[in-house]
């Protein structure tokens, strides 16, 4: 670039707008602006020999934009990769030029044109399904090795396919917990801790809306349908600073569109659960829809296991639908929605009558009880894409969010020989709601220089416990009948954000990506607000080695409340209080990076991670289903975590997965007089030290496909009773309590689990049928899931026994697939 040449900075851009504001009003000068913005860059990139290409990159049959996809000029080694929804720009120098379009899977398409004035050209892509080896070169991407920033990557939806899990279920989530510097939470479970951080720690995005509830059958299935998954990025480092609200990790999740050209459908059957997918076009070429629904009949299933007197059912189903319209090649259209629900209920009955239960000696009572628990989310999106300019794009969208639960029972007593009765029922209900708003701009002044800004808004109404009881008893003659009710006091707050993202690059070895996120949380009259920079830089030693360093400063504002180490309806989500400060992460990373070898990606990434304001309960308190005073059982202290990661990924041909590897440490420490573990520093509870993931896929045969995964993992922590003391009675009996040391000063046995898959694809004149065979956990190790002290009764010491709990043994499945 030419001296003369003006260079546009975040800095530069907030400048025009102050300027701007000054002369006119507000709400005019944003769009004045954001016109200015996309016109004068162009005018000089003219004057200076410079125009632009731009356009969308499009799947060749459905229609379905390629995120990720990238744009390489053959003359300058320039290139740019398309955005979240498909679309690309490429400022070069006027002339002839050849340029390259490629994205894994499917065939490259080359475009040669003579450019002497901005053009939109629209690419379209066919699916290849053998792979060439690909090399990316002078491109911007948010994750991955070839990106600026680390601790980041794209998951390939195949490997998520081809990722053995629990009853063949194929799960983001899952695949994730595989990576390094994720621990995985109770066994099987879709928990998940990154690089020390907390389970509530981790933001996860449905097309730009957060999730709260991200599990089914507490939390051994996400809610994530895998037939309405488009792509799926995670970040536990150099996070771009339009994310916000968490400080360990975020998965960014984006579902289908919708094929615009054809009808297709897809119908799995396993032994759990059953999915079903349709797409095709309303309007060809202009609206399509894309509906994904699973359900499960595990209600079916339980039931031969249950006693004659029981009656259980449980149920969950997802559903995600999405319409796409295409306006124009400057404007487009997507309405979202996903509705998820769990519903458990109980009941008893015996051969005495319907919901009855006979109590030994007394033939003339009766009693029935049971209970019935609902929790889910429902989730609405509307985004609209424009573009200005070939320069400058822009995405707004809003969000609807809804999370609920609610858990009733009642227990009816009768003796039908008095009429004496006593009846009973109760109900709690709690839920949280928010809408938000966001506007993201990506401006692409040059191949070299790439600027994203933009704002968002969220309201949050968190709506705490509501109560309700009702009594009614008979005695004799005396009658009683009461009501009691409790209402929380709703909670209202507002988190908002303001972001700029620039990346540069100074050299052909030399890259950098500075960001900047200010935001502000209201909330019970007071404000939070918070600078969170970001920083990222890469250099190319060659075309194989790099090395990356970054620094990242994340801020959270809600906390999700938990009781037990598994999911439960019963954890709700409450924000930060006048009393309780916002938590804070800064993480410093740095890694090597090599892909000299064919097909192969080879990292080397260490950190480390220091907390402010974690939370933590008081010794002696847990959180019991009422969050009324949560912040006065819980203190404030600092974590720390630091790691060595190791990852070798092989990305093409017939073997494909990965090797990872990370040792880590992450322990909490809090003040002498905060009630926790006497002011000592003591291990968090999923400081595992050593973690290893294997993934493998491998194409046996042109139908046949091979996939295993193999975990090993040290023990989680956990808070043991070291003896018992002794103590006399004011009644003289004698009795025990448990006296602990420390917190968390118990470690668990090591866990380790091999899951096998085979698919047998058969391919028919019509539709393409799929069998998979799975094994969970293959042999059959018993890894501990948590551990108790219970009585030996056999001992003539009667002493405490530790007692480990296995939840899942070996679990064979079977699911058969058929695709139209």
């Amino acid at each position: 670039m030419g001296r003369n040449r003006k260079r546009t900075t975040i800095s530069t851009l907030i400048r025009h707008v102050i300027r701007k504001k000054q002369n006119a009003k507000k709400h005019s000068l944003v769009a004045l602006g954001l016109v200015a913005l996309a016109s004068a860059p162009t005018d000089e990139a003219l004057a200076q020999g410079r125009a632009t290409l731009s356009g969308h990159i499009t799947e060749m049959v459905s229609k379905e934009t390629i995120i990720g996809a990238t744009a390489i000029d053959s003359q300058t080694r320039q290139g740019t990769v398309s955005n979240s929804f498909g679309f690309y720009s490429l400022t070069l120098p006027t002339g002839r030029h050849t340029v390259d379009f490629s994205y894994v899977g499917y065939e490259h398409v080359t475009l040669q044109l003579d450019l002497t004035k901005d053009t939109v050209v629209n690419i379209s892509m066919s699916e290849n399904s053998k792979l060439d080896e690909i090399t990316v070169t002078a491109t911007r991407d948010d994750a991955g090795v070839a990106s600026t920033g680390m601790g980041s990557m794209d998951v390939p939806l195949k490997m998520i396919e081809h990722t053995p899990s629990l009853l063949g279920e194929t799960d983001i989530i899952k695949t994730i917990q595989l990576t390094p510097g994720v621990q995985q939470g109770t066994g099987g479970s879709a928990a998940f801790y990154v690089r020390g951080g907390d389970g509530d720690a981790n933001l996860i995005l449905l097309d730009g809306a957060p999730v709260y509830k991200i599990d089914h059958l507490f939390g051994f299935f996400s809610v994530f349908t895998p037939e309405a998954v488009k792509k799926v990025t995670f970040y536990k480092s150099s996070f771009p600073a339009r994310y916000n609200g968490r400080t360990s990790s975020v998965i960014d999740v984006r579902t289908k569109d919708g094929n615009m050209s054809e009808y297709h459908a897809s119908l799995s059957i396993g032994l759990l659960t059953s999915r079903f997918n349709i797409e095709g076009p309303i309007v060809k070429d202009k609206t399509s829809f894309n509906i994904s629904a699973r359900s499960t009949y595990f209600s079916l299933i339980a039931k031969p296991f249950m006693e004659d007197n029981e009656k259980f059912g449980y149920w969950f189903y997802d559903l995600n639908a999405k319409v796409n319209h295409k306006f124009s090649d400057n404007d487009r259209l997507y309405v979202g929605v996903y509705n998820g629900m769990d519903k458990m209920d109980s009941e008893y009955e015996d051969e005495y009558g319907y919901y009855k239960n006979s109590y030994s000696g007394h033939n003339n009572v009766t009693n029935d009880y049971g209970s019935d628990t609902q929790w889910g989310n429902t989730i609405a999106t509307l985004r609209w894409n424009h573009i200005f300019s070939q320069r400058l794009f822009c995405n707004v969208s809003g969000s609807y969010n809804h999370y609920r639960m609610k858990l009733s029972s009642y227990d009816n007593y009768l003796e039908s020989e008095t009429g004496n009765y006593d009846e009973s029922s109760s109900s709690y209900h709690s839920e949280i709601v928010d809408w938000g708003a966001s506007a993201d701009f990506d401006y692409m002044p040059h191949p070299a220089h790439s600027v994203k800004f933009g704002a968002s808004y969220l309201y949050h109404d968190f709506e705490p416990e509501t109560s309700n009881s009702q009594w009614k008893t008979k005695e004799g003659q005396d009658k009683t009948d009461d009501n009691f009710s409790s209402k929380g006091k709703s909670i209202y707050a507002h988190e908002m954000a303001l972001y700029g993202e620039d990346e540069w690059r100074f050299a052909d070895r030399l890259r950098m990506d500075v960001g900047l996120a200010l935001t502000l949380f209201c909330v019970q009259d007071k404000a939070y607000g918070n600078a969170q920079p970001r920083i990222s830089a890469k250099y190319l030693f060659s075309d194989d080695w790099s090395a990356k360093a970054s620094f990242s400063q994340m801020s959270q504002c809600v906390h999700l409340l938990q009781s037990m180490p598994i999911a439960l309806p019963t954890d709700i989500w409450v924000p930060i209080t006048k009393n309780i400060k916002p938590e804070k992460a800064r993480q410093v990373s740095l890694g090597g990076y090599f892909t000299g070898a064919k097909d192969w990606e080879f990292s080397l990434e260490g950190y480390y991670k220091v907390m402010d304001n974690v939370i933590e309960y008081k010794d002696g308190m847990s959180y019991m289903g009422f969050s009324g005073s949560w912040s006065d059982m819980v203190s404030m202290g600092k974590g720390y975590s630091r790691g060595l990661e190791v990852m070798a990924r092989r990305v093409a041909g017939k073997a494909t997965g990965w090797v990872a590897y990370t040792l880590s440490k992450s322990d909490r420490k809090f003040s002498k007089d905060s009630g926790v573990n006497n002011g000592e520093r003591f291990p968090f509870t999923y400081d595992r030290r050593h973690n290893v993931n294997v993934v493998f896929s491998f194409e046996v045969a042109d139908n046949v496909e091979l996939d295993a995964s193999w975990s090993f993992m040290t023990g989680a922590c956990a808070t043991i009773a070291n003896s018992y003391m002794k103590y006399i009675m004011p009644d003289g009996t004698t009795s025990s309590a448990p006296y602990v040391t420390s917190r968390n000063n118990f470690r668990l046995p090591y866990s380790h689990f091999l899951n096998l898959g085979i698919n047998v694809h058969k391919h028919k004149k019509h539709y393409e049928r799929i069998w998979n065979f799975s094994v969970y956990n293959l042999y059959n190790h018993m890894n501990p899931n948590f551990v108790y002290y219970s009585n030996n009764q056999y001992s003539m010491e009667n002493k405490q026994r530790l007692t480990k709990v296995t939840i899942l043994p070996i679990i064979p499945s079977a699911t058969l697939t058929i695709r139209f």
